[in-house]
């Protein structure tokens, strides 16, 4: 195998997969990316048994071939190499190296045989339909913020993409939940996706599906069936399996008949409860929203460290109420806005809380408050 390729080109398909690769593990072929030539095109796959990714980039082919080595070093290499390189891959079969040549560069690495390298078995997908990368980007990181850390409730660990009925109609939604707060999200259906069975992605998985939905122009090629997901573009291909559990029935913990409707200014209730939350006790972050006629006053009281108070102009038109929460949870919560309002809907003080945006209900999240 030889090929010659630009290092922007190469660092690019190599930094991807170099990501999907596990530290630690016990399999030394798993540490390593398959690098294949053909054609005019060279792709990298990765794999770390549970999501394989696949990236493709151009390149003058010379001879075909592939080969593995190590995804950190080749990661490693390519980029402390000088900005608008030509490099040069050259694999030499019998003294099992891999040579790379940039300027006045060599490196030698050691390859792995090719045969030894697991490629994840391609599945009978039961949905396959294509949506635009900003709808499937807005879908994933609305939701992700909630994937619960928990491994005894690994049902948890990912984002519930499924099809839903919703206000006007079916739509694509994501959930995820970790029992103490909720985000759900939908989208118009892409056409073809009617039939999608609901499948659990896990978290590692959205954190790698990010890197394709940077492209705004882009569409993403999405293939579902029981046990695996897949993403793809022209140029990029993620696999994955899926978590094997059962998703909870989150419908019943949204709640329905909150009518106490406090409406503020998203980023300024964020960096208000930035604020006072700076002086609670780090373990409990508890900060108190003590609401009146058009007005909120947030306070945090922690015995070891002193108190804090901030008032803020709302609408609010409802009776008093006094509710506490988790500071870390408003403010990822209050992070998810797009629009200038936050709209939050009470009920009792032990009751979940539910919050939008203005009157969008595309996207509603679910918190449950604290005892302050």
């Amino acid at each position: 195998m030889r090929f010659t390729i630009e290092r922007a080109a190469l660092l690019k398909a190599v930094a991807q997969a170099q990501s999907v690769v596990e530290r630690r593990n016990t399999i030394p072929i798993l540490a390593n990316v398959l690098i294949e030539a053909e054609g005019a095109q060279v792709s990298l796959r990765a794999t770390d048994l549970d999501i394989e990714v696949v990236d493709r980039a151009p390149a003058q082919v010379e001879r075909a071939g592939a080969t593995t080595v190590s995804a950190v070093l080749l990661h490693e290499i390519v980029r402390k190499l000088p900005d608008g390189a030509l490099v040069s891959l050259a694999d030499d079969g019998a003294q099992g190296r891999l040579v790379i040549a940039a300027g006045r560069s060599t490196f030698q690495l050691a390859t792995l045989p090719r045969e030894d390298f697991p490629v994840m078995a391609s599945a009978e997908y039961a949905s396959n339909f294509a949506a635009p990368a900003p709808v499937l980007r807005r879908l994933f990181d609305k939701a992700k913020f909630a994937i619960s850390t928990e491994e005894t409730r690994y049902y948890l660990n990912g984002v519930y993409m499924h099809v839903a009925q919703g206000e006007g109609g079916k739509v694509l939604r994501c959930v995820a939940t970790d029992g103490h707060r909720l985000a759900r999200i939908d989208a118009p259906l892409p056409p073809g996706a009617e039939g999608m069975p609901g499948v659990i992605v896990p978290r590692k998985t959205v954190g790698e599906l990010r890197k394709l939905l940077d492209d705004d122009d882009a569409r993403i090629a999405v293939s579902v069936s029981e046990t695996k997901v897949r993403f793809a573009t022209p140029q990029l291909t993620l696999t994955s399996k899926v978590i094997d559990g059962t998703f909870p029935d989150y419908a019943r913990v949204i709640p329905l008949g909150n009518s106490r409707r406090l409406e503020v200014d998203a980023a300024e209730f964020a960096r208000a409860v930035d604020r006072v939350a700076t002086v609670s006790a780090e373990r409990t972050r508890a900060v108190k929203l003590s609401l009146d006629e058009d007005r909120l006053v947030l306070s945090v009281n922690a015995p070891d460290s002193g108190a804090a108070e901030e008032e803020l102009a709302v609408a609010y038109g409802d009776d008093r109420l006094e509710i506490g929460f988790n500071a870390k949870y408003l403010l990822e919560i209050a992070s998810q806005v797009d629009r200038e309002n936050a709209v939050f809907l009470f009920n009792a003080s032990g009751d979940p809380t539910l919050m939008r945006e203005g009157n969008d209900t595309s996207a509603i999240y679910v918190v449950m408050p604290m005892r302050v």
